[in-house]
């Protein structure tokens, strides 16, 4: 009785969803995907960015090409365990921390490297920077009588006023945009109207042409 009652509703459910407008399925997703986008950007923990900047400076017997190519070796070696091991100390968060949320960047035109630390927390974002640019610093200033270079503070990080996540509106414009692709696409594949099935009918039978024949003579 169950399944005789769902296959009789099934037809007429098919029937409502083909009868919406076709705009109505992107609007749907553009509305749902707008909520979502921005309830995550509300509910979303504010992260914070803080960057500290050390610049390689060739001393006797090297030259400029000689501190980019080290600059970029320092750019790898600032994430390994040997400098955030030391690190670690002074920004008053493990190695994991760490190595999870500090990120170098260098540039094939200046000698320099950027040490950027991201935490929910401006103070520890510029504390956990600056930590590592130090002990940086200190890891390449030990060995620069062998490489005839020294790095040198160019810039200390300090405490950001503001989050570099995203905000809430920016992700709900996202999500609405995301939402309305959805809904575009579920309009691709949303079932096509059907012209209802013709009823049989009986087929009508012509009058015989004798009858018709003798209606005429009288």
């Amino acid at each position: 009785m169950t399944d005789h009652h769902s296959r009789r509703h099934r037809p007429s459910r098919l029937s409502r969803v083909r009868a919406l407008p076709p705009w109505s399925l992107v609007a749907a997703g553009v509305v749902a995907g707008g909520l979502l986008g921005g309830a995550y950007g509300v509910l979303k923990t504010p992260a914070y960015t803080a960057t500290s900047y050390v610049v390689v400076v060739p001393t006797e017997g090297s030259d400029t090409s000689s501190a980019l190519g080290f600059a970029q070796a320092y750019g790898r070696v600032a994430t390994q365990v040997a400098v955030l091991g030391d690190a670690q100390g002074r920004a008053g968060v493990p190695v994991d921390t760490l190595r999870a949320d500090v990120r170098t960047a260098t540039s094939p035109d200046a000698p320099m490297v950027a040490v950027s630390a991201t935490s929910d927390r401006p103070a520890r974002a510029a504390g956990m920077a600056n930590a590592v640019a130090d002990a940086l610093t200190r890891h390449a200033n030990g060995t620069k009588a062998a490489t005839h270079v020294e790095l040198v503070q160019f810039s200390r990080a300090v405490a950001p006023t503001a989050p570099a996540s995203a905000p809430a509106r920016l992700t709900g414009l996202v999500g609405a945009s995301a939402g309305g692709l959805l809904g575009g696409l579920a309009l691709l594949v949303r079932p096509r109207r059907r012209p209802e099935e013709e009823i049989l009918r009986p087929a009508s039978v012509p009058a015989p042409a004798v009858a018709a024949d003798a209606r005429g003579r009288l």
